[in-house]
């Protein structure tokens, strides 16, 4: 006798379902279906990530953990996301270029619009992958493939935030735990939200929204931003939001959603939130006081 799809497989395909067929999607449902499926993820069959991976292709906002789980499965599976999902940005494609290799770069070249430095970074990998075949998207010949590596490496340094012109915003510092970890177990939730915003260079107000909000979805993002650990992200954020963490089921969710999300793109929400407190800043001081 044949099986049916597994329960946790019924609920997973509905609640993509759902979110896709939105016409106007908001953040927080996003956040909410990434809750939800990143926790039957690894109980569902490859047709059915499949199946996330096509309904969820146009989406925007999209579910950013999720997209960003399923873009690192094989092509055959991620190919919707790659080609199409307005999720990632350059430094998302390059990374998944790294991680992958060429079926992914495939993929990424089908993209409308392609940064024309990830352009030249697929047509380098592909000229030495298949040195006999053709660059589907450009029309440089393969022996071309040694100077174009060259004329790509200062581009993807700058890109990536290496190179200059880049770099904008507070910097971020390099152990900022022990501060944080004394503040966030004092029970005082002002000290924890200055220690947060020093660390981040935010203000505090910014800060305060971090650890009061609807969940803990915004933290996450600071305390990946800050390069901590797994375990020490997780300390933190039972201090500041004990109620949402309170199940080894809830724990293993916590690690997946912080385990999946890249640093440099928690980076990039962090001078984000720098340039709009900034923006904010000048606002104020222009603000007429007759």
């Amino acid at each position: 006798m044949e099986r049916g799809p597994r329960p946790s497989e019924h609920v997973f395909r509905a609640a993509v379902s759902a979110f896709s067929s939105l016409s106007h999607p908001t953040r927080q449902e996003a956040a909410q279906l990434d809750d939800l499926a990143l926790g039957l993820l690894e109980s569902v069959p490859p047709e059915t990530r499949r199946f996330a991976a096509a309904a969820l292709r146009d989406c925007d906002p999209a579910p950013r953990l999720l997209v960003r789980r399923l873009a690192e499965e094989p092509v055959e599976i991620a190919a919707p996301l790659l080609v199409h999902s307005r999720a990632f940005n350059d430094v998302d494609l390059i990374a998944l270029i790294a991680h992958h290799g060429v079926p992914h770069a495939r993929a990424i070249a089908r993209r409308n619009g392609l940064n024309p430095v990830v352009a030249a970074l697929i047509r380098a990998l592909l000229a030495r992958a298949e040195p006999e075949g053709p660059a589907p998207i450009t029309d440089a010949s393969p022996t071309e493939e040694p100077s174009a590596l060259e004329a790509v490496r200062d581009q993807l340094r700058t890109l990536m935030g290496d190179g200059p012109g880049k770099g904008a915003g507070t910097p971020v510092p390099a152990s900022p735990y022990l501060p944080l970890r004394d503040a966030a177990l004092s029970g005082d939730t002002r000290r924890f939200t200055e220690e947060l915003a020093s660390a981040l260079g935010l203000r505090t107000s910014r800060a305060r929204g971090l650890v009061d909000g609807a969940t803990y979805s915004d933290l996450l993002l600071a305390l990946r931003a800050l390069a901590l650990s797994p375990e020490q992200a997780l300390l933190l954020t039972l201090a500041a939001y004990p109620a949402q963490v309170t199940s080894p089921a809830a724990i293993r969710l916590f690690c997946v959603r912080y385990d999946a999300l890249a640093i440099e793109v928690a980076r990039e929400k962090i001078l984000d939130w720098q340039e709009e407190d900034g923006e904010d800043e000048v606002r104020r001081s222009t603000v007429p006081t007759g």
